[in-house]
């Protein structure tokens, strides 16, 4: 398992640039996805069903976190449970239209984020890592709205009226806004 550095981010020695600061546990302990994530579902990609995929990670990512904020359907969505209470992202039909899943993680970015962070390796890292630079990296375009939208409303980093759908979806990628990234 990864270890975190100084600012809190995790450190992957293999990609130094991926640093993400929530672990696949603290992304669903926030009640991302609206308990929707890990729910049955056919893949058009691999032509196949999938359920309790999230089994197969460590039972103590899963302690205290109800299985109906893992895997309710997608039309029983809760926003409530979601940290922001936004409901953001799209079904698993769209992403699949997008392109934007594999066949080796057939439940998108987060699936394969919990491989990685597992230890794991794809052929699909680099992609994937790329993905999250653009959306939460330090230049990620997410990630900088939401720091350019706090300092016109002259706030701070933990105003959460700010902009509570861009703060979700950077959780659903992994990361929090900090104090550090207006330090930078």
């Amino acid at each position: 398992m990864p270890k975190r550095n100084s600012e809190k981010q995790f450190v992957f020695p293999d990609f130094p640039d991926f640093t993400p600061n929530l672990s696949p546990r603290e992304v669903f302990q926030l009640g991302s996805f609206g308990g929707t994530y890990w729910r049955p579902i056919y893949s058009i990609t691999n032509k196949k069903n999938y359920e309790n995929v999230h089994l197969q990670y460590p039972k103590s990512w899963w302690k205290d976190i109800p299985s109906e904020n893992l895997i309710s359907p997608w039309d029983k969505y809760q926003k409530k449970i979601n940290y922001y209470q936004v409901k953001v992202g799209q079904t698993l039909e769209q992403w699949e239209d997008s392109g934007w899943i594999t066949t080796e993680h057939p439940y998108g970015w987060m699936h394969w984020y919990c491989d990685f962070f597992s230890g794991k390796r794809s052929s699909d890292d680099s992609h994937q890592i790329e993905r999250w630079k653009r959306l939460a990296g330090p230049r990620g375009r997410f990630r900088n709205a939401l720091i350019n939208l706090i300092k016109k409303k002259n706030t701070t980093y933990d105003d959460f009226t700010v902009s509570p759908g861009r703060r979700q979806t950077l959780q659903h990628w992994g990361y929090q806004l900090t104090e550090n990234d207006f330090n930078s």
